[in-house]
């Protein structure tokens, strides 16, 4: 399995409504592609002082499947106009890990 994993930030004024976005229209697009071996997704939320972190986790069977996702450059960040909109910044390619084990809950 493999794991990809991709930050960005907003500033304080936009962090609700960029969670809003990925809850109502972005992660529900990515599980409506139908990607037979795109596994999930985990959104995480920080917040710092000055402005609040997002952190995705997204799970795929093989780097195959990562493509299918992001394209031949699969650690380009994938990163729709609405988000960016929203974003103070964020990293510009994603990073991806083999999963050695994965213990469920």
């Amino acid at each position: 399995m493999i794991s990809r994993i991709w930050h960005g930030w907003t500033s304080l004024q936009n962090a609700d409504a960029y969670e809003a976005l990925l809850k109502a229209e972005i992660l529900p697009g990515i599980q409506g592609r139908g990607m037979p071996q795109y596994r999930g997704i985990d959104l995480l939320r920080r917040n710092h002082e000055r402005e609040v972190e997002f952190v995705t986790v997204m799970w795929f069977d093989s780097y195959d499947a990562v493509r299918e996702f992001a394209g031949d450059d699969y650690e380009q960040a994938v990163v729709p106009p609405k988000a960016r909109a929203l974003l103070s910044r964020f990293d510009s390619r994603a990073q991806h890990y083999d999963v050695v084990v994965a213990l469920e809950l």
